[in-house]
């Protein structure tokens, strides 16, 4: 396969015919082209911001070096489907924000690097705000929310919008993540028929293949964290509230917040030091000694079934102690009232159809649907484009709860943050003495499955805790498992955010396990899985047995 060359080679975004550098065996790997970047889009947001502050590129140069990238692998190549909509903007902003640092007078670090949001996310910029849905394409909402303001404040360039499971993955209790109509199917670039995991998938992808310098994602539950997982980068989840939601179409005011997603920790601080309207500088409190002292609480009740993952988390624990931690095990832990997780299906079907209802009457006079009927009515209507897959039970359900001032709404509510909160990590820190928690931050990302959906193996990790609680959660890369990365996980307690950050910058300064994306389009294509699975020329006992007779 050859791709047409862009003016954007001048800044080494594609690597010459061959497979990528890589460990043993991987150099081996079947490949007709490598999607490799290299230059000033391979580096991290930090060497970005420094290398824009010195000089040594533009940032009209490196957003048109996106934007080719984007060409290159997101519509044309791998296919990767991550970006839903660029900016046309965007190089004008760039050119304003070079002809701000040539007067010296920058915005701040993030003047001039480009960065994407997830397609939930409200900006002034000429592009609709969709969820993923066509119901929305008519969404230019002509306004910031308050993250993309804080952003913009400091310079950054807002290069476009990232794909997502649709309607952040609360349609169907059947969806398939990162799949959306106006998007279609986001790849995973390790592996292009995994699953990129969501709800943040575009996000994901995005900055795993240096299609910005970060990106904003948001969750509810897993859908920063386990995309970062899956796709081998930094996701940090704030406290609930730290970040407003404010320009963000909801699913749960309780659990809701957007957070950073870069190749970094120090580039996830630059990126919250923006979005927090506190002002505080997340960046400036990172320290490569972080750990040291600190009690770390090891959830081994939480790390999963399978041994690769056990292994790599093994080995990032041994990296913390070396650091000076103090490892904890925990090895059990039993919640506080068992049927909880039915009590968080409650909770979020009734906030989302009350905010979802509030936020749809909010939105341009040329988007139709101002209610959840409406969206439900549309889809029907519109079920070969919206619901080909899978059909949409989580609307319905929501549909038919009632007002928030229902008594089993505010017992499941009360039941969740009772039981993921007091008795849930703010107990396992305090029972244990410990600082913070630590687990692996997923499972092996599965096949991308269009007929059955999502189907994840056994569960690693114990992010849903943080996410029900509404605490702060970063996975770091741990390393990978035949080319499919896994993180580790720091979880702490509300407002525990700029430490939490601090003990990941800790691990990562040490470890360095972040891997690039080969593009494969299978595992197969991996040496070490076709020689055991591909039959090769040595004789087999039924050829024996058969030439005996």
């Amino acid at each position: 396969m050859r791709v047409a060359l862009s003016s954007a080679l001048a800044l080494g975004i594609l690597a010459g015919c061959g497979a990528p550098p890589a460990p043993a065996l991987e150099s081996e790997v079947r490949a007709e082209r490598s999607y490799e970047a290299t230059g000033w889009i391979a580096q991290t947001l930090p060497d970005i911001a420094a290398a824009l502050d010195a000089g040594e590129i533009t940032s009209v140069e490196l957003t048109q070096a996106y934007l080719d990238r984007i060409t290159v692998l997101d519509r044309q190549g791998p296919h990767l489907q991550a970006v839903i909509a660029t900016n046309a903007h965007a190089l004008t902003d760039a050119a304003a924000s070079d002809a701000r640092r040539a007067d010296g007078k920058a915005l701040g670090p993030l003047d001039g690097v480009p960065i994407l949001l997830k397609d939930n996310i409200e900006s002034l910029d000429p592009m609709p705000t969709t969820a993923g849905s066509l119901a929305l394409k008519d969404n230019v909402a002509g306004r910031d929310s308050p993250l993309v303001a804080g952003l913009r404040a400091q310079g950054a360039i807002i290069l476009g919008k990232t794909n997502l499971s649709q309607w952040a993955n609360f349609r169907s209790n059947l969806s398939m993540s990162g799949w959306s109509s106006v998007g279609g199917q986001t790849r995973n670039p390790h592996m292009l028929d995994r699953n990129p995991c969501g709800s943040s998938s575009g996000s994901g992808v995005a900055v795993a293949a240096s299609l910005a310098a970060g990106a904003v994602g948001t969750e509810t539950n897993g859908s920063i964290i386990c995309p970062s997982n899956v796709n081998g980068i930094v996701g940090f989840k704030p406290t609930v509230g730290l970040v407003s939601q404010e320009g963000i179409i909801p699913i749960s005011p309780t659990q809701d917040t957007a957070g950073p997603m870069t190749k970094s920790v120090r580039g996830a601080a630059m990126m919250l030091s923006a979005m927090d309207p506190g002002g505080t500088d997340y960046a400036a409190g990172l320290s490569p000694d972080a750990l040291k002292g600190v009690r770390v609480g090891v959830l081994r009740f939480s790390e999963g079934s399978n041994p690769a993952v056990k292994e790599r988390f093994d080995a990032a624990l041994a990296v913390m102690q070396a650091q000076g931690a103090v490892l904890v095990d925990i090895t059990e832990f039993e919640p506080a009232i068992p049927g909880f997780r039915d009590d968080e299906t409650t909770l979020l079907e009734y906030e989302f159809k009350d905010s979802l209802n509030a936020y749809l009457a909010t939105t341009p006079p040329a988007v139709t649907v101002r209610t959840l009927s409406d969206l439900i009515a549309f889809n029907s209507s519109n079920a070969g484009a919206e619901m080909p897959l899978f059909g949409q039970d989580i609307f319905e359900s929501s549909n038919a709860r009632g007002p928030l001032s229902d008594q089993a709404y505010l017992d499941a509510r009360a039941a969740v943050l009772f039981t993921t909160r007091d008795q849930g990590i703010d107990r396992l820190l305090s029972a244990h003495q410990v600082d913070v928690l630590v687990s692996p931050s997923g499972p092996v990302a599965p096949r991308i499955d269009p007929i059955n959906g999502d189907v994840w193996p056994d569960w690693a990790g114990a992010g849903s805790f943080a996410a029900m609680a509404g605490y702060p959660h970063i996975t770091v890369p741990m390393g990978e498992v035949h080319g499919i990365p896994v993180g580790v996980s720091f979880i702490g307690t509300a407002g525990q955010d700029a430490s939490i950050l601090s003990y990941g910058y800790a691990y990562e300064q040490a470890s360095q396990m972040r891997v690039d994306p080969l593009y494969l389009q299978m595992a197969e294509e991996r040496p070490e899985i076709a020689a055991a699975i591909v039959r090769s020329d040595r004789e087999f006992p039924a050829d024996s047995v058969n030439r005996e007779q």
